[in-house]
């Protein structure tokens, strides 16, 4: 199973800083020591033309150069740096390379990547440029020019179970039929000015494991009534997780678990490929948020085990 990263460009942050940049190398290095059939592979950069299926061509030059102004860089809240503008280009350049491999393998990842609160035209909450969007778009139109003319277009379901709510993706998407956003969040956590996604569910602070797990059930179907992809976006944020600083939900790591065996379950009973991005993790532990992820890989790699059987078939 093949993983993208892109942990080698680290942020100059001020003293204090709250998040957690050495996350994304602990993964990594957790992944080689537990789960060493996850070959992880340095990200390629995305290029203008792969960001401007999503963002404005100003906002881009903005970022490469430095030009962001001292508002827009506040709402990101990451200083500019040549390497924060980098890394934000190989971050999504981790996901185009996941969903490529994906659609061909079953699945694949981006060890960073879910970076949901991006807007076509701004950053926001720690996201740069949506990898998300940026990513479906690509494979989108690699799809099409591949299809015979008047084929149906390649149908994206974006599973966001950070525990904030995707509101740039949603924004970027709204008016789109041919991709659907299903976002599970804290109701009254940030960002305090949602936008519409196609399926909103609002959770309630201290939300735990068995009425998590039963709203995303009851999510999952209504996607299931009302949209068919072939790919899907799956944000497996760590912040839910009862030990994260900033998600106010109350999921035991066991429920963690769960949550995301529930969504490989779904997926597999369709046959779909997969993306899975790790969107946020702010725990009072970093060890423990990197343990939440480690076990997203873990129901990852059996899936990806899994759709290689029945390829082979």
């Amino acid at each position: 199973m093949q993983a993208f990263y892109s942990d080698q460009f680290v942020l100059p942050l001020p003293e204090g800083h709250r998040f957690p940049m050495a996350k994304y190398r602990m993964l990594r290095e957790q992944l080689a020591v537990h789960l060493p059939a996850v070959q992880c592979l340095e990200a390629p950069r995305a290029s203008d033309g792969e960001l401007a299926y999503a963002h404005s061509p100003g906002y881009v030059e903005a970022i490469a150069q430095g030009t962001a102004s001292p508002a827009v860089l506040r709402e990101i809240g990451f200083p500019w740096s040549e390497a924060m503008a980098e890394r934000a280009r190989r971050s999504v350049g981790a996901t185009i390379a996941a969903a490529r491999v994906a659609l061909v393998q079953g699945v694949s990842a981006n060890l960073a990547g879910g970076t949901h609160h991006a807007y076509a035209d701004k950053g926001g909450g720690f996201c740069v440029f949506n990898d998300v969007a940026v990513a479906s778009r690509v494979v989108q139109a690699e799809w099409g020019r591949r299809q015979p003319r008047g084929a149906e277009p390649l149908r994206v379901a974006v599973i966001d179970l950070d525990v904030h709510q995707g509101n740039g993706t949603a924004h970027i998407f709204q008016g789109d039929d041919s991709v659907f956003t299903l976002s599970l969040h804290g109701d009254k956590n940030f960002p305090f000015r949602k936008e519409a996604s196609d399926l909103d569910v609002p959770l309630p602070d201290g939300c735990a494991d068995a009425d998590y797990l039963a709203a995303l059930d009851g999510a999952l179907a209504e996607l299931d009534r009302r949209f068919a992809p072939g790919l899907v976006m799956y944000l497996a944020g760590a912040d839910p997780y009862e030990g994260d600083r900033l998600g106010r939900l109350k999921l035991s790591m066991a429920g963690m678990q769960a949550r995301d065996q529930r969504v490989f379950d779904w997926c597999g009973a369709r046959n779909l490929p997969v993306v899975v991005l790790m969107a946020g993790g702010y725990g009072v532990r970093i060890d423990e948020t990197v343990a939440v992820q480690l076990n997203t890989y873990r129901v990852a790699l059996a899936y990806w085990k899994g759709f290689q059987r029945d390829s082979s078939l």
